[in-house]
Protein backbone atom coordinates (compact mmCIF):
# COMPACT_ATOMS: atom_id res chain seq x y z
CA UNK A 1 0.00 0.00 0.00
CA UNK A 2 2.79 2.51 0.70
CA UNK A 3 6.19 1.39 -0.25
CA UNK A 4 9.86 2.60 1.11
CA UNK A 5 12.88 2.20 -0.78
CA UNK A 6 15.92 3.91 1.36
CA UNK A 7 19.44 3.41 -1.07
CA UNK A 8 22.54 6.17 -0.07
CA UNK A 9 20.87 8.87 2.09
CA UNK A 10 17.56 8.85 -0.87
CA UNK A 11 14.35 7.71 0.56
CA UNK A 12 11.46 7.11 -1.95
CA UNK A 13 8.04 6.88 -0.58
CA UNK A 14 5.46 5.46 -3.22
CA UNK A 15 1.67 5.17 -2.46
CA UNK A 16 1.33 1.97 -4.01
CA UNK A 17 -3.02 1.77 -4.59
CA UNK A 18 -2.99 2.00 -8.51
CA UNK A 19 -6.21 0.29 -8.52
CA UNK A 20 -7.62 3.03 -6.25
CA UNK A 21 -5.46 5.85 -8.20
CA UNK A 22 -3.68 5.93 -5.01
CA UNK A 23 -6.36 7.70 -2.93
CA UNK A 24 -5.68 8.20 0.48
CA UNK A 25 -7.48 6.06 3.03
CA UNK A 26 -6.82 5.62 6.83
CA UNK A 27 -5.12 2.31 6.32
CA UNK A 28 -2.87 4.55 3.60
CA UNK A 29 -2.47 7.57 6.48
CA UNK A 30 -0.76 4.50 9.10
CA UNK A 31 1.52 3.15 6.35
CA UNK A 32 2.53 6.78 5.84
CA UNK A 33 3.52 8.08 9.36
CA UNK A 34 5.33 4.65 9.45
CA UNK A 35 7.31 5.93 6.05
CA UNK A 36 8.43 8.34 7.69
CA UNK A 37 9.06 7.00 11.01
CA UNK A 38 11.77 4.84 8.98
CA UNK A 39 13.11 7.19 6.75
CA UNK A 40 14.55 9.21 9.29
CA UNK A 41 17.94 10.50 8.42
CA UNK A 42 17.71 10.71 4.80
CA UNK A 43 19.45 13.15 3.20
CA UNK A 44 16.34 13.69 0.97
CA UNK A 45 13.01 12.12 0.46
CA UNK A 46 10.87 11.62 -2.80
CA UNK A 47 6.77 11.09 -2.50
CA UNK A 48 5.20 9.63 -5.49
CA UNK A 49 2.45 7.36 -6.66
CA UNK A 50 2.33 4.06 -8.55
CA UNK A 51 1.42 3.67 -12.10
CA UNK A 52 1.37 7.00 -14.61
CA UNK A 53 -2.52 7.42 -14.08
CA UNK A 54 -2.59 9.11 -10.21
CA UNK A 55 0.17 10.76 -8.02
CA UNK A 56 -3.07 10.94 -5.54
CA UNK A 57 -6.45 10.97 -6.81
CA UNK A 58 -7.44 12.64 -3.47
CA UNK A 59 -8.75 10.84 -0.35
CA UNK A 60 -10.73 7.87 -1.14
CA UNK A 61 -14.02 8.38 -1.10
CA UNK A 62 -15.44 5.14 -0.35
CA UNK A 63 -13.22 4.27 2.33
CA UNK A 64 -14.00 7.84 3.86
CA UNK A 65 -17.74 7.61 3.53
CA UNK A 66 -18.26 5.92 7.19
CA UNK A 67 -17.12 9.56 8.77
CA UNK A 68 -20.42 11.53 9.18
CA UNK A 69 -19.65 13.48 12.41
CA UNK A 70 -18.38 16.83 12.74
CA UNK A 71 -15.91 15.67 14.96
CA UNK A 72 -14.99 12.62 13.04
CA UNK A 73 -14.57 14.48 10.10
CA UNK A 74 -12.06 17.36 11.82
CA UNK A 75 -10.22 14.30 13.40
CA UNK A 76 -9.33 12.78 9.87
CA UNK A 77 -8.44 16.04 8.64
CA UNK A 78 -6.42 16.95 11.16
CA UNK A 79 -5.13 13.73 10.77
CA UNK A 80 -3.72 13.77 7.51
CA UNK A 81 -3.05 17.70 7.82
CA UNK A 82 -0.10 15.99 10.36
CA UNK A 83 0.89 13.98 7.81
CA UNK A 84 1.64 16.51 5.53
CA UNK A 85 3.41 18.83 8.14
CA UNK A 86 6.01 16.21 8.46
CA UNK A 87 6.51 16.17 4.55
CA UNK A 88 6.75 19.82 5.12
CA UNK A 89 8.82 20.15 8.11
CA UNK A 90 11.20 17.04 7.12
CA UNK A 91 14.46 18.27 7.66
CA UNK A 92 15.65 17.74 4.60
CA UNK A 93 14.99 18.29 1.11
CA UNK A 94 11.28 16.91 -0.25
CA UNK A 95 10.63 15.91 -4.13
CA UNK A 96 6.83 14.88 -5.25
CA UNK A 97 7.23 13.15 -8.05
CA UNK A 98 4.04 13.90 -9.66
CA UNK A 99 4.03 10.78 -11.59
CA UNK A 100 0.24 11.20 -13.06
CA UNK A 101 -3.14 13.51 -11.51
CA UNK A 102 -2.66 15.02 -8.81
CA UNK A 103 -6.51 16.03 -7.54
CA UNK A 104 -7.87 17.58 -4.84
CA UNK A 105 -5.97 16.22 -1.62
CA UNK A 106 -3.58 15.10 -3.73
CA UNK A 107 -2.05 18.34 -4.98
CA UNK A 108 -2.22 19.15 -1.29
CA UNK A 109 0.20 16.67 -0.28
CA UNK A 110 1.99 17.49 -3.89
CA UNK A 111 2.47 20.95 -2.20
CA UNK A 112 3.89 19.76 0.94
CA UNK A 113 6.79 19.13 -0.75
CA UNK A 114 9.39 21.59 -1.28
CA UNK A 115 9.93 20.86 -5.06
CA UNK A 116 7.08 19.50 -7.55
CA UNK A 117 8.51 17.63 -10.59
CA UNK A 118 5.62 16.65 -12.94
CA UNK A 119 5.65 14.30 -15.81
CA UNK A 120 3.95 15.76 -19.08
CA UNK A 121 0.63 15.26 -19.06
CA UNK A 122 -0.33 14.93 -15.71
CA UNK A 123 -3.04 17.55 -13.99
CA UNK A 124 -3.03 19.05 -10.84
CA UNK A 125 -5.74 21.19 -9.51
CA UNK A 126 -7.38 21.93 -5.29
CA UNK A 127 -10.99 20.45 -6.90
CA UNK A 128 -12.46 19.65 -3.72
CA UNK A 129 -15.02 22.25 -4.54
CA UNK A 130 -16.64 19.73 -6.75
CA UNK A 131 -17.40 17.57 -3.79
CA UNK A 132 -18.86 20.83 -1.94
CA UNK A 133 -15.97 20.78 0.25
CA UNK A 134 -12.46 22.52 0.63
CA UNK A 135 -8.81 21.88 1.40
CA UNK A 136 -8.18 20.85 5.21
CA UNK A 137 -4.61 19.10 4.66
CA UNK A 138 -3.18 22.45 4.65
CA UNK A 139 -3.10 22.49 0.59
CA UNK A 140 -4.74 26.63 0.96
CA UNK A 141 -2.45 27.76 3.28
CA UNK A 142 0.82 26.38 0.71
CA UNK A 143 -1.23 26.86 -2.70
CA UNK A 144 -1.34 30.94 -1.68
CA UNK A 145 2.32 30.48 0.02
CA UNK A 146 3.55 29.69 -3.76
CA UNK A 147 1.26 31.47 -6.02
CA UNK A 148 -0.39 34.74 -3.95
CA UNK A 149 -3.33 35.04 -2.15
CA UNK A 150 -5.65 36.00 -4.93
CA UNK A 151 -4.52 32.97 -7.25
CA UNK A 152 -4.96 30.68 -4.97
CA UNK A 153 -8.35 31.63 -4.08
CA UNK A 154 -9.45 31.29 -7.60
CA UNK A 155 -7.90 27.99 -8.14
CA UNK A 156 -9.01 26.39 -5.50
CA UNK A 157 -12.05 28.52 -4.83
CA UNK A 158 -13.13 27.55 -8.46
CA UNK A 159 -11.55 24.15 -8.42
CA UNK A 160 -9.91 24.57 -11.89
CA UNK A 161 -7.46 22.24 -12.82
CA UNK A 162 -3.91 23.19 -14.44
CA UNK A 163 -1.81 20.88 -17.09
CA UNK A 164 1.76 20.50 -16.30
CA UNK A 165 2.76 23.09 -18.30
CA UNK A 166 0.38 25.84 -17.20
CA UNK A 167 1.16 24.62 -13.50
CA UNK A 168 4.85 25.43 -13.89
CA UNK A 169 4.12 28.90 -15.59
CA UNK A 170 2.30 29.63 -12.29
CA UNK A 171 4.75 28.44 -10.35
CA UNK A 172 2.63 25.50 -8.61
CA UNK A 173 4.98 23.23 -10.45
CA UNK A 174 9.06 23.22 -10.68
CA UNK A 175 10.06 21.31 -13.45
CA UNK A 176 8.38 19.65 -16.36
CA UNK A 177 9.53 16.13 -17.76
CA UNK A 178 8.80 13.73 -20.67
CA UNK A 179 7.03 10.92 -19.69
CA UNK A 180 9.88 8.48 -21.01
CA UNK A 181 12.88 10.18 -19.01
CA UNK A 182 10.30 11.02 -16.14
CA UNK A 183 11.98 8.41 -13.35
CA UNK A 184 15.09 9.09 -14.11
CA UNK A 185 15.07 12.78 -14.24
CA UNK A 186 13.66 12.67 -10.62
CA UNK A 187 15.78 10.75 -9.26
CA UNK A 188 18.44 12.30 -10.44
CA UNK A 189 17.49 15.11 -9.27
CA UNK A 190 16.74 14.22 -5.85
CA UNK A 191 20.34 12.45 -6.00
CA UNK A 192 21.38 15.75 -6.17
CA UNK A 193 19.96 16.95 -3.21
CA UNK A 194 20.61 14.01 -0.82
CA UNK A 195 23.51 15.97 0.04
CA UNK A 196 24.15 17.42 4.04
CA UNK A 197 24.92 21.01 1.86
CA UNK A 198 21.21 20.56 0.20
CA UNK A 199 20.07 20.17 3.69
CA UNK A 200 21.34 23.06 5.24
CA UNK A 201 20.14 25.46 2.56
CA UNK A 202 16.54 24.20 3.20
CA UNK A 203 17.06 25.09 6.68
CA UNK A 204 18.47 28.20 5.95
CA UNK A 205 15.39 28.85 3.12
CA UNK A 206 12.72 27.81 5.47
CA UNK A 207 13.54 30.03 8.71
CA UNK A 208 13.21 33.78 9.03
CA UNK A 209 15.88 35.89 7.11
CA UNK A 210 18.99 35.79 9.43
CA UNK A 211 22.82 36.69 8.05
CA UNK A 212 23.63 34.65 11.37
CA UNK A 213 22.11 31.43 10.45
CA UNK A 214 22.97 31.54 6.88
CA UNK A 215 27.07 32.22 8.43
CA UNK A 216 26.46 29.28 11.05
CA UNK A 217 25.73 26.75 8.82
CA UNK A 218 28.13 27.74 6.08
CA UNK A 219 30.65 27.02 9.10
CA UNK A 220 29.50 24.03 10.05
CA UNK A 221 30.39 22.37 6.87
CA UNK A 222 32.88 24.73 5.82
CA UNK A 223 35.47 22.74 9.49
CA UNK A 224 33.70 19.44 8.05
CA UNK A 225 35.84 16.54 6.23
CA UNK A 226 33.63 16.39 3.18
CA UNK A 227 34.59 20.20 2.63
CA UNK A 228 37.93 19.15 2.80
CA UNK A 229 38.08 16.19 0.93
CA UNK A 230 36.27 17.86 -1.35
CA UNK A 231 38.68 21.12 -1.95
CA UNK A 232 41.55 18.89 -2.20
CA UNK A 233 39.87 16.77 -5.46
CA UNK A 234 39.10 20.44 -6.87
CA UNK A 235 42.56 21.52 -6.03
CA UNK A 236 44.42 18.92 -7.64
CA UNK A 237 42.55 19.40 -10.87
CA UNK A 238 43.20 23.04 -11.37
Amino acid sequence: MVDLELEQGLAVITINRPRARNAIAPATMDRLEEALDAAAGALALVITGAGDRAFVSGGDLKELAAIRTEDEAMAMALRMRGICDRLAAFPAPVVAALNGHALGGGAEVAVAADIRVAAAGIRIGFNQTALAIMPAWGGAERLAALVGRGRALMLAGAGTLLDAAEAQRVGLVDQVLPRESFETGWRTLARSLATVPAGEIKRVIAGPPSADAAARAFARLWVADEHWEAAERVMKRA
